[in-house]
């Protein structure tokens, strides 16, 4: 090992996030904000710093989100920059990618993104990239957004939320998919069918069994069905979004046996929550897709050890407290998000080893397949030449949540009081603890093969 490195991790277990490879001991070179080497744990080595870890705390790659709204410029009073990166560091990710909407203006050209990226410039305490927007009017000018450096393009097929960011029909998403072939991009769609919502209407008071009836698993399961084919006959890349109908699933597993080229995430809230413990009023579990029952539950979980499913995203999606109706409790009127970016890792942590399913897996939905899905090679895996981004993360502790503890903007969460495992002791990013004080975080530009 070279002798002149900035750091030295004497961890007596770390998980690389490498595809198979057992928890192992090892010691950790960092030189210039990169690995520099893996060896073993005793190798005789001079740093400038020497970080000394016990057997309670496990080393995993920085996790990366690529499914997080942050609302500036624009909503800053939703969520900005600072705050949405700190609590992702609380939570051990070390790599955001923002999603399009949500923000003034929306991210669907090249002189939007800019302004995006003048918004978080020198406030990031994580790395951050960006996903571009696909809307009814820019489809003749993906390329410049595209060349500008989003790490790829997000659409909707239903109401967004956003007059600034209106759906796709079925001709325009096969067109956007054929345009996004040609640039090498993926496309991320939020497949619930807008024609079939549209039929149903909304959801008025506060009934939880109300509201989840009038987000049916048949509106996913429609629009995946149309998805598959666009993708087909496109020949584009279509990813799902925050999945949460485990009908598709089958779907999805014979598309991809056929060469279709897709994708699917799934969510926290999904894996973890269930329908039958939404008492009337609990707006504080609102977000869309909704979250369906048991059963569902833990057919996601085999989608995710199958394969079925990619990789864990938050789908963090922030608003103030009067917008999720605490008081009011109408499920109509509530802002359909859940704040989890700070919790994600111990929420899936607490569902995963109640089932046997390792650390290991866990790192490889929530690091390796996210950072290779964004294009970030030097993201997600212990290994040289990769950026030294870590989670120093306890497995065996427990903590209750308490909302007040929680980084992001607004503190409001369905899990409240609830008791999870693993605890996140430290985040370093490129060598470098993160102390939420010092933005050192970068904005992240598509890498250029």
């Amino acid at each position: 090992m070279t002798v002149d490195l900035e750091l030295l991790i004497r961890a007596p277990r770390v998980v690389s996030g490498e595809r198979g490879e057992p928890e192992q001991a090892r010691a950790i070179g960092v030189s210039n904000g990169r690995i520099e080497a893996l060896q073993p744990v005793d190798t005789p080595a001079t740093a400038r710093t020497v970080l000394e870890l016990g057997p309670d705390v496990v080393v995993l790659p920085g996790l990366i989100d690529p499914h997080v709204h942050l609302c500036e410029p624009g909503n800053t009073h939703w969520e900005g920059f600072a705050t949405a990166t700190r609590a992702a560091a609380a939570g051990g990710v070390t790599t955001l990618v923002d999603m399009p909407l949500d923000s003034v203006p929306v991210t669907v050209t090249a002189e939007t993104l800019a302004i995006k990226r003048s918004a978080a410039n020198g406030q990031c305490h994580v790395d951050v990239g960006f996903w571009g927007g696909v809307i009814p009017s820019n489809l003749g000018s993906l390329r410049p957004l595209h060349e500008a450096g989003v790490l790829g393009f997000k659409c909707f097929l239903t109401n967004s939320g956003s007059a600034d960011f209106p759906p796709l029909n079925a001709r325009q998403v096969h067109d956007a998919l054929a345009i996004l072939r040609d640039l090498g991009s993926v496309l991320l769609v939020h497949a619930e069918s807008g024609e079939a919502m549209a039929a149903i209407g909304e959801a008025h008071g506060p009934s939880y069994a109300g509201y989840l009836a009038t987000r049916p698993r048949g509106l996913e399961n429609l629009a995946v069905a149309e998805l598959i084919e666009a993708a087909r006959t496109s020949r584009g890349h279509v990813h799902i979004v925050h999945l949460s109908s485990s009908d598709a699933l089958p779907m999805i597993a014979s598309a991809r046996r056929e060469g279709v080229r897709l994708t699917a995430e799934t969510c926290p809230h999904y894996l973890a929550l269930t329908a039958e413990e939404i008492g009337d009023g609990a707006t504080a579990f609102k977000c869309s897709p909704p979250v369906r029952e048991a059963a569902n539950r833990e057919l996601l979980w085999e989608g995710l050890t199958a394969g079925t499913l990619d990789f864990i995203a938050s789908d963090h999606s922030p608003c103030t407290a009067a917008m999720k109706e605490l008081g009011g409790g109408d499920f109509g009127a509530a802002w359909g998000g859940i704040s989890s970016l700070q919790l994600g890792l111990p929420i899936v942590w607490t569902e995963a080893r109640r089932r046997g399913i390792s650390l290991g897996q866990v790192v490889g939905w929530m690091a390796r397949a996210p950072a290779e899905f964004a294009g970030l090679p030097a993201k997600g895996r212990i290994a040289p030449g990769f950026d030294a981004d870590f989670c120093i993360f306890a497995p065996d502790e427990s903590f209750v949540v308490d909302p007040q503890r929680l980084q992001h903007r607004h503190p409001v969460t369905p899990y409240a009081g609830r008791r999870l495992h693993g605890v996140v002791r430290s985040t370093i990013l490129r060598g470098e603890a993160v102390d939420g004080k010092r933005p050192r975080g970068q904005l992240l530009a598509r890498y250029a093969a």
